[in-house]
């Protein structure tokens, strides 16, 4: 026992000796209360304690809010030293109303006013077409060649009049942009219709009658303060003019019978966004004068005589700027303009972008910068291909060949120069979206820098690459002459 009881005595004095020492350990480890109130009443009263710096990842810091404020302050003071040196060096030329003289003084602008006419001639011969055939008056195989025949005049003849009557850049990709938007809209009109058809035939074959949209034809609710009777419109009541125009006005690629709507126009909202819409398009306006237009100019002798070394400073020194433009671009076309259009159409999906800034990769910044398009690819690009047994990867591919299509027909058309710059740019999104899934998964911070990083420097790579081709195709070539 006497044994026993010195073997615990000695334990007792072994576990006091350890509580008057603190011992060194490479992580924070939690202090029993005993050792705490034993440390607050020594005479040298200690101060120290287990605690890890704050730039360690044991620490568990994270607010780092102050240094992101500095990075703000640093990068604002930066573009206003470079601003002031802009209006030291070239002065004020920001001038709203030459983009207006711009646009007028061209004597071949207005073939662009009748080719955004003309695009109501593709949008009645579609739905002349599916009326035709909703009451069986067309052949399905008849039916598919009227509009595959139209959607493709719908995006030849406004490039084939652009390119032999030589109209202003500027309107012509406005031109081009609206017969983009209509072709895409008139294929998800074709092939929903179409997927509605397929569908009512299967109920007369099967002998039951039921809505092609929902389990019920119409219905009605009671929202908010006042009645409001909503009727679920079924194939093919919804071939209505009414119907095709207000689908085409709506901010959306993708077609359904029946779209969600708001019950009233938010008066205060509306107006908050058109005011943005007007004030940042003359912010864009002024930049691109004071700031985009000399930037360039300064760029076409280093490109023209490939002297590297400044064409790489005049790269670098373009990329803020329009990044800057990209970035207030966004705001203005996604959040302001396209809500303005929804609030007047009580359109009620206001999801046109999700935050693609947060993104990863490649691929996850394609998949939440346009929603509306990338909507319009998967029901009708991606998918289908996937049912025919193609692979994720090939139809990947076809997505961004797709994309890489219409991006070459916005640029390449108005300027009347063919040189796949932007169609080889974005094929070239396939290899990078590749290797950011592979080698940056779950480095979430790295991922997101290469995607910026892109961003920053692929549109001016883009831009100088059409800028120079323009002008030596153009300006060189006509002085020469």
């Amino acid at each position: 026992m006497a044994t026993k009881s010195g073997i615990k005595k000695s334990k007792s004095e072994g576990t006091t000796t350890r509580l008057r020492r603190t011992i060194s350990v490479t992580q924070v480890e939690a202090i029993s209360k005993e050792q705490q109130r034993h440390k607050e009443n020594e005479p040298d009263k200690p101060i120290h304690k287990h605690a890890d710096s704050l730039f360690s990842t044991d620490s568990g810091f994270t607010n780092y809010r102050g240094l992101l404020n500095l990075c703000i302050l640093l990068l604002a003071l930066s573009n206003t030293r470079l601003f002031i040196e802009n209006l030291i060096k070239y002065g004020i030329l920001i001038d709203p109303l030459k983009v207006i003289q711009y646009f007028l003084s061209e004597p071949y602008s207005w073939p662009n006013a009748l080719l955004l006419f003309s695009e109501n001639f593709y949008i009645l011969f579609a739905f002349a077409v599916e009326v035709l055939l909703s009451k069986e008056w067309l052949s399905e195989r008849l039916g598919m060649v009227l509009n595959a025949t139209n959607l493709l005049l719908s995006l030849t003849v406004p490039a084939t009049v652009i390119l032999y009557v030589h109209p202003n850049p500027g309107f012509s990709v406005v031109t081009c942009g609206v017969a983009t938007v209509v072709f895409l809209k008139l294929v998800s009109y074709v092939c929903v219709n179409k997927w509605c058809r397929e569908k009512k035939a299967e109920v007369k074959k099967s002998h039951r009658r039921k809505s092609v949209s929902m389990s019920e034809p119409a219905l009605s609710k009671n929202l908010m303060n006042g009645d409001v009777q909503t009727t679920f419109v079924s194939y093919p009541d919804n071939l209505t003019l009414n119907d095709m125009y207000y689908f085409i006005c709506t901010p959306t690629l993708c077609y359904e019978l029946n779209f969600p709507r708001t019950i009233r126009i938010r008066k205060r909202f509306l107006l908050k966004r058109i005011v943005e819409m007007m004030f940042l398009a003359q912010l864009m306006t002024g930049l691109v004068q004071q700031w985009i237009i000399p930037t360039v100019n300064n760029s076409l002798k280093p490109l023209t005589d490939l002297e590297i070394p400044l064409v790489i400073e005049r790269l670098l020194k373009l990329a803020v700027p329009n990044h800057l433009i990209w970035l207030i671009f966004f705001y203005w076309f996604f959040h302001s303009c396209l809500n303005v259009s929804a609030e007047l159409l009580r359109f009620g999906d206001r999801e046109f972008y999700k935050d693609w800034w947060n993104a990863e990769s490649i691929s996850e910044f394609w998949q939440n910068w346009n929603i509306p398009v990338h909507r319009w690819a998967l029901r009708h690009l991606y998918k289908p291909l996937l049912r025919r047994g193609v692979s994720k990867q090939v139809a990947s591919v076809a997505v961004f060949a797709t994309s890489a299509f219409f991006h070459e027909y916005l640029l390449s058309v108005p300027l009347r120069m063919f040189r796949v710059w932007a169609f080889t740019a974005m094929l070239g999104q396939v290899p990078l979206a590749m290797f950011t899934a592979k080698f940056c998964k779950g480095r979430h911070q790295i991922g997101n820098m290469i995607v910026w990083l892109s961003l920053i420097l692929g549109q001016p790579i883009a831009i100088l690459a059409y800028v120079h081709d323009y002008y030596v195709g153009n300006v060189l070539l006509s002085f020469h002459n």
